[in-house]
This record gives C-alpha cells, structure tokens and sequence, in this order.
C-alpha cells in the first residue's frame, strides 16, 4: 500500500504515514483517505490555481516556482531567459507552461515545503 499524499510504501495494517502523518482508512487493501484529512483547512496554503496560472503566464520567469518555494528551479528558469539576452525565452515559457497544467491538473500538489497545496 503507497500513500495517496507523499507516495511514500506504508506497512499493511498501519493507519498513520510514517512520512507525511496522513491518516488512511482501517481497510489494509484500499489506500482512500479519509474525508476529514483530504481537504487542506490550513490557511497559510499555497492556492493550486494561483501556482498554476502564474506558471503558465509567467513561467518564464519561474515565478510560480518562487511562489511554491522551489526556489533553485526558479532561478535555473530566470536565468536561462535573462542569460540568453531572452533568446531562450520559449524554453523557459514551455518548462513553464507544462508545469502550470501539471499543478492545475493536481499532478505536482505540493510546495516546495511538501505541504499540500488548497484548491
């Protein structure tokens, strides 16, 4: 069984992620999280649609990923456009843009913290 949060394996029979404390239902053969824990109350959450959009209409700049925390991959966006005199700007566009549908789509769901981002 692989938690559905942080994909970490956890042992038949637990209850608890030994990697991200999430809690799971008692069944050891599904891996649903219960319905209290699924949705993210905390309000210092990143907004998934925020992280998204900025992905796709700034991504050149890598201001979605400054904005999630993942700063080093920020940087590597921001340079690779100011570097190149912004010849190399529809690389960093198209990084960006892919990354935005992946965090719309709910595939990257986390900051760079590793807290869950809110809908």
């Amino acid at each position: 069984m692989f938690c559905k949060q942080c994909g970490k394996p956890i042992d038949d029979g637990k209850d608890l992620c030994d990697e991200c404390s999430k809690t799971f239902s008692g069944s050891s053969n599904t891996t649903n999280v219960n319905s209290n824990s699924s949705v993210n109350t905390d309000p210092n959450a990143k907004s998934k649609i925020a992280a998204g959009l900025l992905g796709i209409f700034l991504g050149w700049l890598g201001v979605h990923n400054f904005y999630l925390g993942y700063t080093g991959k920020a940087i590597a966006q921001l340079l690779i456009s100011v570097l190149s005199c912004f010849t190399l700007t529809f690389v960093s566009s198209i990084w960006g843009l892919i990354e935005g549908i992946l965090i719309l789509t709910g595939s990257i769901n986390v900051d760079g913290n590793g807290n869950p981002l809110k809908d």
